[in-house]
């Protein structure tokens, strides 16, 4: 049975309660620089994503996974960088670059006479040591099915090798690359969100790389994408989100929507909670709310 807890407040002091190496998967997109004013409530900068960097760090499982889906503004001519800041700073704090993978949209902002058209983002995937769920998607149709495979590989000498898998029978599908080209909901989002991600985006990314029962958390939780799907692909889900707007929207997504499994969820079953008036005691108490 899976538990939700949705938090409005500060992710800095919100995580401050969450116990040490609990949590299996992050899916998060943090503000990218001050591309979005998120209703004047954005305060964003190093001084916020250091520290919310050192806690995740704390709180994931040994194995466990971050996904940072992130961008950058490109202020006076150039692109600042934050998102490779961050990158290295990840690293810094002892996690391991697990992937450096690309979000291809489907869809472009107006165009910059200046530049080529700006049509990814960055999903930074993260681990705390080795990733201890793998379940890679293996949608990618192979145009050599039915073949064998007859391919070689160049050792650190300039040497050719026959490939490990060489004489295998090549399989109908192949497992998916590292560049994800997802429709986006550009024109059709009506959550009052900004920014909000793809829906398939979150669940192929909690599919990869957790189970059923696991943890994910997401600090920036915004119109709640990444805790709708883990609730529909049942997962436990924390989130925690700032604004108190932007928290509604997420309250309402998460909580009217049922898993793959048909059931749909009622209020008595996800714990909804403003940190403005719920000390975290009495929070983690309620979480112990179940289908």
């Amino acid at each position: 049975m899976s538990k939700i807890e949705l938090i409005q407040g500060d992710c800095l002091e919100e995580m401050k309660g969450i116990p040490d190496g609990s949590i299996d998967l992050v899916v998060t997109s943090p503000p990218y620089d001050n591309l979005r004013t998120y209703n004047g409530s954005l305060d964003w900068g190093e001084h916020i994503w250091k520290p919310c960097i050192q806690d995740l760090f704390r709180i994931i499982k040994d194995g466990g996974v971050i996904v940072w889906v992130v961008g950058d503004a490109t202020i006076k001519g150039s692109e600042t960088g934050t998102s490779f800041k961050q990158a290295l700073y990840f690293m810094q704090c002892g996690f391991d670059l697990h992937d450096t993978m690309i979000y291809e949209k489907d869809a472009i902002a107006f165009p910059n006479k200046n530049r080529y058209q700006n049509s990814f983002e960055y999903m930074f995937v993260f681990s705390k040591k080795a990733p201890s769920k793998k379940n890679i998607i293996h949608d990618r149709k192979n145009i050599s099915f039915g073949r064998k495979v007859t391919g070689t590989n160049r050792t650190a000498s300039g040497e050719t090798k026959k490939a490990s898998c060489y004489g295998n029978n090549i399989k109908e599908f192949g497992a998916r690359w590292n560049i994800w080209r997802i429709k986006t909901d550009k024109g059709n989002n009506k959550t009052g969100h900004p920014a909000m991600f793809p829906e398939q985006l979150a669940k192929d990314h909690i599919i990869s790389w957790s189970n059923e029962g696991d943890n994910i958390l997401d600090p920036f939780m915004g119109s709640g994408t990444t805790g709708k799907m883990a609730k529909q692909i049942n997962r436990n889900f924390i989130g925690i989100e700032l604004d108190p707007e932007y928290f509604k929207i997420a309250e309402k997504r998460i909580s009217g929507c049922g898993n793959d499994k048909g059931t749909l969820w009622g209020p008595a079953e996800t714990c909804f909670c403003n940190c403005a008036s719920t000390p975290r005691a009495m929070r983690s108490t309620a979480n112990t709310c179940t289908r």
